[in-house]
């Protein structure tokens, strides 16, 4: 069994929990997130925070335990303060811009690939940083890695999108003899 998810979350101040028809719903002040249960779990609100526990002690139970209780931790910090991922093109005529709803990309193809924005995330273009901010985790990483999987960077020039702090490995090349 999961040693963290033994112990209590925490509920912030600020931050509403509640249990209903078998899933969460967390407000803050920055959303309001919910997610259904799972068969085998089961979720207390107390005074202490939200209790995490297994109804049988299976494997499965024993695998969707420590799962669960990190996704309420997830909710309890998008709703509060949210999450961030910034992504970073290189290449000669790489570029994107955001125009209401939908991102333009335009990564050397002979078309321009458009991207429209889910509901719920923030994207901010500036230069060539591409910031997605939400209070979902799930759906800021899902974005971002869709749109990594555009034109993903190659080991030769570094050309493509990339995550900011991912590390490319280079290769070599050809050598001319």
């Amino acid at each position: 069994m999961s040693r963290l998810a033994k112990r209590p979350i925490a509920i912030p101040a600020n931050t509403l929990v509640a249990v209903k028809n078998g899933g969460i719903e967390v407000k803050g002040p920055k959303a309001t997130l919910t997610r259904t249960g799972h068969r085998l779990i089961s979720i207390e609100v107390g005074k202490e925070g939200v209790q995490v526990a297994p109804k049988a002690d299976t494997i499965e139970a024993r695998a969707a335990l420590g799962t669960y209780a990190s996704h309420i931790r997830n909710m309890i910090e998008g709703v509060n303060t949210g999450f961030t991922k910034k992504l970073l093109i290189e290449g000669v005529g790489f570029k994107w811009d955001v125009q209401g709803k939908t991102l333009n990309l335009s990564l050397g193809f002979s078309h321009p690939v458009k991207m429209a924005i889910p509901e719920g995330l923030t994207v901010t273009v500036e230069k060539g940083v591409l910031s997605i901010a939400g209070p979902d985790k799930e759906m800021v990483g899902q974005f971002s890695a869709n749109i990594r999987a555009q034109k993903k960077p190659e080991p030769y020039k570094g050309k493509g999108i990339r995550y900011e702090g991912e590390i490319i490995r280079r290769k070599q090349g050809k050598k001319a003899v």
